[in-house]
């Protein structure tokens, strides 16, 4: 009958040189645990984050606004509504509060830092001519109408578990705070995800196309209405196959990565906002 590997010296002595535990050769590696069941998005209350709010039971879906007054996307039925608040990546930390109708619901927004990036480059690419801050300048005031869009809520009980809108590597994440020629600029406002020219992108829901555009930061840009408020954004976008007003499935492609705007490769920057706030994309996957 053979030897085991914990009693033949020759074997323990090939796995010390290699520098695994004998109880390695005998014993199968464990399968990962599986993954948090939902609810999507997740609940984590820092700046950049969501807010998930118990608003308790009642017989219709009640209405829910920031401090602000920005309405706010509630989901659930009639046993358990919840509000979902979008945090701004500038919120200040600790005591918040959104109100209904009937409340003022408190929660608290708990600190998160997120890494930095040095970068020197030509002035050129810093500086905008005043040309380009004018038609920057235009555009920033049409996104403003854009991003303000609240139809009508999502249906009683949707989930909002959002699939890749690209498969590939995550190039940067939300939150990333770019530092040019020691000029601080704007913190990442979505994910980017490194596809080819031409890779087609999906729907992460269900959504009205809102707007089409070209732009100078942004390039071919789409924005998507999920309800509710819950936006997503599509930049750097070779082709657009779609128009405004279209409804499109979960799944559906409707446009293509590539690399126009303010960009140095291809890339989709991804954003997803709710309450007129951008959000970790992260949180719905």
């Amino acid at each position: 009958m053979p030897s085991s590997p914990l009693t033949n010296p020759a074997r323990r002595s090939l796995l010390r040189a290699l520098g695994l535990p004998p109880l390695l050769a005998i014993c199968p590696a464990r399968a990962a645990p599986p993954a948090a069941a939902g609810p999507w998005p997740q609940d984590l209350r820092v700046p950049g984050g969501v807010a998930r709010l118990s608003l308790g039971p009642a017989p219709q879906r009640p209405a829910a606004q920031t401090a602000d007054g920005v309405p706010l996307l509630v989901l659930g039925d009639a046993i358990e509504w919840t509000a979902l608040v979008g945090i701004p990546l500038a919120a200040p930390t600790g005591a918040a509060h959104i109100t209904t109708q009937a409340e003022r619901v408190p929660y608290r927004v708990a600190p998160k830092k997120y890494s930095e990036q040095r970068l020197t480059v030509a002035p050129r690419t810093v500086d905008l001519s005043p040309e380009d801050t004018a038609r920057y300048e235009r555009e920033r005031a049409h996104q403003q109408q854009v991003m303000a869009t609240f139809s009508t809520p999502l249906p009683e009980g949707s989930d909002l578990r959002m699939r890749p809108p690209v498969p590939g590597r995550r190039s940067s994440s939300f939150g990333l705070r770019r530092v040019f020629n020691g000029q601080p600029r704007n913190p990442h406002s979505g994910m980017d995800i490194a596809a080819a020219t031409g890779t087609p992108i999906v729907a992460p829901l269900a959504g009205r196309v809102i707007d089409v555009g070209d732009y100078f930061f942004n390039g071919g840009t789409v924005w998507l209405d999920h309800g509710g408020g819950l936006l997503t954004l599509y930049c750097h976008l070779s082709s657009v196959d779609c128009q405004v007003g279209d409804q499109l499935r979960a799944g559906e492609p409707f446009c293509k990565v590539g690399a126009t705007g303010r960009v140095t490769g291809p890339h989709l920057h991804w954003g997803v906002m709710l309450n007129r706030t951008m959000v970790d994309p992260a949180l719905f996957l």
